[in-house]
């Protein structure tokens, strides 16, 4: 039998990484977790996000395993903490949609750039539609995770409680790994970098975040110790091991995607 190759185990750990999820409050990983989407369809989107680009896919991670931790602690019954999951890990499935040159750029985006960045948001909105999705949980969110309060956010612009819950609880911890995970143009991560990531939503609660989530992510932050998240595969060797994607297999995925395949 053929020993899998680095980039396989490092994948598999990525896995881990979200089937994780379920094992903390033995929540079950069932075949509907959304009215579209079954465990396989979720891992298959995960896995073409991750051919695009492996910091992508390294964030899904560690935000579905701090989404079900928020949400948990929010006392939300099993079934809604599911549906919060299973949107976190397909919030960016867009970037599928986003040129490689942008996504994986090794600096700041220019203008034009972070313009076309800017449209996951409805790709990913468009593509989950196309699949038959239709929990207004997964969709919101893919949708309105970078809105914020102000009006000043993207796509719809939508001010304070336009925006979807699930939208404003999921942009503080998109936020907070965002400031804290590994870049081409970041070195820093782990506590200090958490530490000021924090601060950061603080001072920006009320005008870009929701008070209400900022207050329950940083009190679980502290309470919790959630640092073994902050550092789930963000160094350069994983990322390393993650390198080189796979075109013919992401067009693959892609085609088994929109045919609904993955949903079978």
């Amino acid at each position: 039998m053929r020993a899998p190759a680095v980039r396989e185990v490092a994948a598999q750990r990525i896995d881990f990484g979200i089937h994780r999820i379920c094992s903390a409050s033995a929540l079950r990983c069932t075949q509907d977790l959304t009215t579209a989407m079954n465990w396989d369809t979720l891992e298959k989107l995960n896995r073409a996000v991750e051919l695009k680009d492996a910091s992508t896919a390294a964030h899904t991670a560690r935000v579905a395993l701090y989404s079900q931790a928020v949400a948990e602690s929010l006392g939300l019954a099993v079934e809604q903490v599911e549906r919060v999951v299973a949107a976190a890990i397909v919030h960016d499935i867009g970037k599928i949609d986003i040129p490689s040159t942008i996504l994986a750029k090794p600096g700041r985006l220019t203008p034009e750039e972070f313009e076309v960045m800017k449209t996951h948001t409805v790709l990913g909105h468009r593509r989950l539609l196309e699949m038959g999705e239709r929990d207004p949980v997964v969709l919101d969110l893919v949708r309105s995770h970078h809105e914020r309060l102000d009006g000043s956010g993207y796509p719809d612009g939508l001010v304070g409680h336009a925006i979807p819950v699930a939208a404003r609880l999921f942009a503080v911890i998109d936020t907070f790994d965002a400031m804290t995970s590994l870049r081409p143009y970041r070195e820093e991560v782990g506590e200090q970098a958490a530490q000021r990531a924090l601060e950061e939503l603080r001072e920006r609660a009320g005008t870009w975040y929701w008070p209400e989530a900022v207050g329950a992510f940083v009190d679980l932050y502290k309470q919790r110790g959630l640092t073994w998240i902050l550092h789930h595969f963000n160094d350069r060797e994983s990322m390393r091991d993650l390198s080189a994607p796979s075109a013919a297999e992401l067009a693959d995925l892609c085609r088994d995607l929109s045919s609904g395949k993955a949903r079978s």
